[in-house]
């Protein structure tokens, strides 16, 4: 934000410079021309906060992060062993109508662009394969977008074309932009479920994610207000915009800092790029001190770690996420630190859904799945669980007792 400022500064200081050339009056003198160039600056200032406030009020819903906060609370509903059965506060639906014989599943997938991603789309074969092996799936059909919207609005539309998926679920790349594809799925008659990311509809019969990005974001936020003193700094790190989880997250954390004590240094989008994450950091260090990072995801923590090491600076109070690279070094260290959790076991509930509903059995309308942080308390359990996966794999992926444990996600 403040490079932006400064350009419109220098924007307006040209532009006086060239009315100066052809006007028949120039001002008096600088005096007037600073006064006027600080009256234009001071107004660019004031439009870029209301518009930053717009683009936060467009993603938060005091109600529903509420909610979200609240059901981080609640015990699920649901078999203890196997979370990405159990469900918060469930609403069933009946799904009579779409019982059948039929078993082509297909899926539309945003991508596996992130470590995340991957191993959620590794556990979602086991599971398919779990379901092939007992002849309730057939044929698994599965479309990859690539993240880019109008690749996945026309995969969506080609099983809808093609008249043979008996359901389609839809993990959507952005939301408001995947929204109508999805309404066309839905009018189709096809059952539909969307899980990970959602839409601005309802029309699915199922709509499958943890709690929420509103506790996510406030999981780490609430972190870093309890292990800071007053007056300390934060940077945020953030990967992409205009997807709901993400910015329920950074909605969230804005709530809980602006009830602190605490200095936010600004919000950074990254792509999720360690070098561009590191680069960041390391920038903000030359510039003073960051006492904490809060980030909406966490695949690239470890770089923001190695930019306080390669500078020299003492360890921040760190958000990362369950990605095994940064608990591992949060091992290492000993760092404050805390690993909130977007549940990755929740690509196998799809899966689950499809069959139930083939079944004609209720499933909850917004299937809510539990979404815990590890903490350091049982942060070493999980590393020892997971002690022979590669780095880029998630803590709480939720596939043990899927056939292909444990080769599939080391194989990756």
């Amino acid at each position: 934000m403040r490079k932006t400022r400064v350009l419109s500064v220098v924007a307006v200081a040209a532009a006086l410079a060239v009315g100066a050339c052809t006007t028949d009056d120039p001002a008096d003198s600088t005096d007037e021309v600073d006064q006027v160039v600080d009256d234009e600056a001071g107004d660019e200032a004031d439009s870029e906060e209301e518009a930053e406030e717009s683009d936060a009020d467009e993603w938060f819903v005091q109600s529903e992060y509420e909610r979200q906060l609240a059901q981080r609370d609640i015990e699920p509903e649901g078999p203890a062993d196997q979370p990405w059965l159990q469900a918060i506060e469930p609403e069933y639906v009946d799904t009579a109508e779409y019982a059948q014989d039929g078993n082509t599943l297909c899926f539309s997938n945003a991508s596996v662009s992130n470590p995340w991603r991957v191993t959620g789309w590794i556990t979602m074969q086991q599971q398919v394969q779990v379901y092939k092996d007992s002849g309730d799936i057939g044929e698994f059909r599965v479309s990859d977008a690539g993240d880019d919207d109008n690749k996945q609005i026309s995969d969506i539309q080609a099983f809808v074309d093609a008249g043979d998926c008996n359901a389609i679920i839809i993990s959507p790349s952005t939301t408001a932009t995947l929204t109508p594809a999805v309404e066309a799925a839905c009018e189709s008659g096809v059952p539909v479920i969307v899980f990970d990311r959602g839409v601005n509809t309802d029309c699915m019969v199922t709509f499958i994610h943890p709690i929420g990005g509103y506790a996510y974001g406030a999981d780490g936020a609430e972190f870093l207000v309890e292990n800071l003193e007053p007056g300390s700094t934060v940077l945020a790190l953030r990967i992409l915009p205009g997807v709901d989880v993400l910015e329920h997250r950074w909605a969230a954390a804005q709530e809980i800092f602006a009830d602190s004590d605490l200095e936010i240094l600004g919000d950074e989008f990254t792509e999720g790029d360690g070098a561009a994450i590191k680069d960041i950091v390391t920038q903000y260090l030359q510039r003073g001190d960051v006492d904490g990072i809060w980030m909406d995801a966490g695949d690239g923590a470890v770089a923001a770690v190695e930019a306080f090491e390669d500078t020299g600076n003492d360890y921040p109070v760190m958000v990362g996420e369950d990605e095994l690279s940064f608990m591992r070094k949060w091992q290492e260290t000993g760092m404050t630190a805390i690993a909130p959790v977007y549940s990755n076991f929740q690509w196998r509930t799809p899966i689950e859904a499809a069959v139930q509903i083939w079944n004609g059995e209720q499933v909850p309308s917004e299937w809510v799945l539990p979404q815990a942080p590890v903490t350091e308390a049982d942060r070493d359990e999980y590393l020892q669980r997971n002690a022979d996966m590669p780095s880029l794999h998630y803590a709480k992926f939720g596939g043990e007792n899927l056939p292909g444990y444990p080769e599939a996600w080391q194989d990756r």
